[in-house]
């Protein structure tokens, strides 16, 4: 049977293409730095939500076209300074986007192949796995024009690096570069810039052929843990740990184990 590919919104702001499981979404606004609109932004997540309801679908790969990731909200767009439009953005738009990356139960590896920025970043740090070029940099960028971090970014950066440096690079906007990031424990890898791409796509792909039944149980377990106790989270482990073990990719991973050879995962809960 040939994949089910979703297909990329008509206005192209966001571009959808599939290899086997895994499928890529592309921001498309290379000339604005990929910059977020009211339109690519209803785009991406319409990629976003085909992708998770595909069932040929088992792992995203999310990376931005051209020189940029994403330089965050557009100014230009006329949504970002309407009366009452800031509200309306994160309510409608960016935190409903938040929120479909944390509960996207397929791996999110995210790409960032230049400037994150505002917003931009905050997604970024929303997926499961970045790697970024070491050209890259992750800028808060808020300060700049008298706004705070949102799509997360209050919520994710403490967690990631501390309150001390959450702080001072919310308030300072002071660039950080990917090798910086990745020291400081903000994204899993920096690599070189021509070796992003295939990197980030050997990576997705291969947690795309993995027991993502398995991974998507992984996901909840620690995204849950920022905020449950140790008794809490063990006895989420305990019951998670059930779903995973009554799963065909467990049989089939001890099946593989035993017999010497790669496990043939399917990824299905049962």
């Amino acid at each position: 049977m040939p994949n089910e590919t979703p297909s990329a919104p008509e206005n192209q702001t966001v571009l959808v293409s599939q290899t086997d499981g895994l499928v890529t979404i592309t921001l498309n606004r290379p000339d604005k730095l990929n910059a977020f609109t009211v339109e690519m932004n209803r785009a991406l997540q319409v990629a976003l939500g085909t992708a998770a309801q595909s069932e040929s679908c088992r792992a995203i790969l999310l990376t931005g076209a051209g020189r940029g990731f994403c330089a965050g909200q557009d100014l230009a767009d006329p949504a970002a300074t309407a009366e009452g439009g800031l509200g309306d953005l994160l309510g409608d738009l960016f935190n409903p986007l938040v929120r479909l990356i944390r509960s996207t139960e397929k791996p999110i590896i995210c790409a960032v192949n230049g400037v994150a920025a505002g917003a931009g970043a905050n997604v970024a740090l929303a997926c499961d796995i970045v790697l970024a070029a070491k050209s890259a940099k992750f800028i808060q960028a808020f300060s700049k024009i008298a706004l705070i971090p949102d799509c997360g970014g209050t919520w994710f950066l403490p967690k990631l690096i501390g309150e001390a440096r959450a702080k001072a690079l919310a308030m300072t906007a002071a660039p950080v570069s990917a090798e910086q990031a990745m020291d400081w424990g903000m994204i899993w890898k920096a690599v070189e810039d021509d070796a992003l791409m295939a990197e980030a796509e050997a990576l997705a792909q291969s947690l795309a052929n993995g027991p993502t039944y398995a991974l998507a149980l992984m996901k909840e377990a620690i995204q849950a843990a920022g905020h449950e106790g140790l008794n809490a989270q063990l006895e989420m482990e305990r019951d998670l740990q059930v779903k995973a073990g009554n799963s065909p990719d467990y049989a089939e991973g001890v099946a593989a184990f035993s017999e010497k050879r790669a496990p043939r995962f399917t990824g299905k809960a049962s």
